[in-house]
């Protein structure tokens, strides 16, 4: 038998399968309109647990994992169907409609915008870069400018969270789950880190060299190739302060170059981050929802249940969507063995029918579901 009568067979099956498909869906809607009117809920996590396991036991031995994936596919869409023909009412979905409709058209030029660190920090730039005016305030450390933003010290509140040589920020990751907040714009800034002592000191005579655990991440093979010794610093410009201020001419610090005019410091070397394409992403939060015109990012932070397949359960959902997910970060949760929290980032507009009957879904799927925000991102 040819390969091409051997296609012609599997596009009869296929053609089957495709109208049997469609028969299950139609049948799907019947059992979303029983289960309304009799206030039963879609998910019945029992029924497709049995189903699995029987339709196993009909398959051909080592084929099991094959017919379980397939079938909870199937399952996944004939939810999916059987939630978008109860539409039902989503206090989020409403949320989300009333921040589009009523947030400003034009993102602020001006704000009381709060920062880690202090003059020429990375994140002053980022800030400088989304607003035209901002009124930055300095804080300590990530969680400053958290609590800045919750308590209403400050409009808005500018945090680095990936970057693309040294990966995500941990720290920002693990103190979202504290907080309650909105992602409300996002920032791509290029980043070049400059050497920067005192008296034009020559590398040869340096012994340390101070920065940010990121930035020294972003030049580990540059400080390895002449063996300094690393002093951890909350922040890059603080760095440079305390190479500015210290007594010692042997010390450098690891910053951006315009803290050497601030700080009346020397570049001894420029751009020595291992990799020249280096950015990091700042996000821009606020306390309330905004959403501004544009809006083609979507954040999501959520919980599961710690079993096989409930990943698997959320990407489904996405790509029976068409959603394309962009970032997908796992963090421990405090206090609970094994169990995790997930940050997904997913490209598409929140003005999209396809995003607002996936954000539905997820919502009633989840443990723990928690929408960050839509928003556009500058580059």
């Amino acid at each position: 038998m040819s390969l091409q009568d051997l296609r012609k067979k599997i596009d009869e099956v296929d053609d089957a399968l495709a109208a049997l498909f469609e028969k299950r869906l139609d049948i799907s809607t019947e059992i979303a309109a029983y289960k309304q009117q009799n206030n039963i809920p879609v998910f019945d996590p029992s029924r497709e647990r049995q189903k699995l396991y029987d339709l196993s036991l009909k398959t051909g031995k080592g084929r099991e994992a094959y017919i379980t994936a397939f079938y909870s596919t199937l399952f996944d869409a004939s939810r999916a169907e059987q939630e978008r023909i109860l539409n039902t009412a989503c206090p989020l979905i409403g949320k989300i409609e009333n921040a589009v409709q009523n947030s400003n058209k034009v993102f602020p030029e001006r704000a009381v915008v709060a920062c880690q660190g202090t003059e020429g920090a990375y994140s002053q730039l980022a800030s400088e870069k989304l607003f035209t005016l901002p009124n930055i305030m300095y804080f300590n450390s990530f969680e400053g400018v958290f609590s800045a933003v919750n308590n209403g010290m400050c409009e808005y509140g500018v945090l680095p969270l990936e970057n693309s040589t040294a990966g995500s920020i941990n720290k920002v990751y693990d103190l979202m789950m504290l907080y309650p907040f909105s992602i409300v714009r996002s920032v791509r800034l290029k980043i070049d880190h400059c050497l920067l002592s005192k008296n034009k000191t020559e590398l040869s005579a340096i012994k340390e060299v101070y920065s940010h655990e990121q930035a020294i991440a972003q030049c580990s093979d540059f400080i390895k190739s002449h063996g300094w010794e690393v002093k951890i610093c909350e922040n890059t410009a603080v760095s440079a302060k305390i190479v500015a201020e210290s007594e010692r001419n042997d010390i450098a610090a690891l910053s951006s170059s315009n803290c050497a005019a601030l700080y009346g410091l020397s570049r001894i070397a420029d751009s020595v981050q291992d990799k020249g394409n280096n950015y990091t992403r700042f996000i821009c939060i606020s306390k309330d929802l905004a959403i501004y015109p544009g809006a083609d990012k979507t954040s999501l932070m959520l919980t599961i249940p710690h079993k096989p397949g409930s990943l698997h359960h959320i990407l489904s959902r996405l790509n029976i969507h068409g959603i394309n997910l962009i970032k997908l970060e796992s963090r421990p949760i405090p206090d609970r063995d094994f169990e995790f929290m997930f940050y997904f980032d997913l490209e598409t507009p929140i003005y999209s029918p396809a995003i607002i009957q996936a954000l539905r879904e997820l919502n009633d799927f989840c443990d723990d579901f928690h929408y960050l925000g839509s928003y556009s991102e500058i580059l």
